[in-house]
């Protein structure tokens, strides 16, 4: 069983399309589904943002199934300023920031049996963080790290994977580029839970209707972003 892991049911939204036989599942997690892709039987799992409930998903994944992969997917922030919208990244590398801030730990990141490797496409290493990383000065920090992209759930998959021992592969698209800042600081907008507050982002908009076109075309931009996750997914094999 290869399961595909993101933080958002939107990520999905790409892949679903070429997806068959999908099937909702009763876990408790914010997406579940079961599915087969490219004539393999396949998991999409979702549980919000972060590598605790990253960590969470899998965890539930496992009680109910024999894995045999875990796939981390989804949204990043490019950080080499040579990337752009839409562009997937092929992880070699998750850094993961170590407890006591001196260095990183390292994950190693499996490669696919075979993929199309487009002028839109990068092998990279991914900086996995434990928060989103809102602005254009913050990237340009993190880039001193030798990190090509940014994102908040692989190096908790990534971990798992190691600990059960079957391999790991992080694939990503970019949603923001390196010199480019979201419009709001999401770190804010989190539930006590972890996971977006949805009602609390329309509200700052609403106190703010400056922020309806940078959110309007945030939105627009990470549809397109899943179109061209999907479908780069769907002509990967594992």
């Amino acid at each position: 069983m290869l399961v595909f892991v993101a933080a958002e049911r939107r990520e999905f939204s790409g892949l679903l399309r070429h997806a068959e036989r999908v099937c909702k599942l009763d876990w408790p997690l914010s997406f579940a589904r079961s599915a087969s892709l490219n004539g393999m039987p396949v998991l999409l799992i979702a549980n919000g943002p972060g590598p605790k409930l990253a960590g969470e998903a899998v965890d539930v994944a496992r009680k109910r199934e024999e894995l045999n992969a875990l796939v981390s997917i989804g949204f990043c922030g490019a950080l080499d300023p040579a990337l752009g919208a839409c562009d997937i990244v092929v992880a070699s590398q998750v850094l993961i920031p170590s407890r006591d801030c001196e260095g990183a730990v390292q994950e190693e990141a499996a490669q696919p049996a075979a993929y199309s490797l487009r002028s839109t496409t990068r092998i990279a290493r991914l900086l996995s963080l434990d928060r989103v990383v809102s602005t254009a000065a913050e990237k340009s920090e993190l880039r001193e790290t030798g990190a090509d992209v940014v994102e908040m759930e692989a190096g908790a998959v990534a971990r798992k994977a190691r600990e059960w021992s079957i391999p790991f592969f992080a694939i990503k698209v970019v949603t923001d580029r390196a010199d480019e800042s979201f419009p709001l600081d999401f770190n804010r907008m989190l539930r006590t839970d972890g996971r977006f507050n949805l009602v609390r982002i329309l509200a700052a908009a609403c106190r703010n209707p400056k922020l309806f076109p940078a959110l309007l075309q945030l939105d627009k931009r990470t549809k397109s972003a899943a179109e061209a996750l999907g479908d780069f997914i769907a002509d990967t094999r594992f």
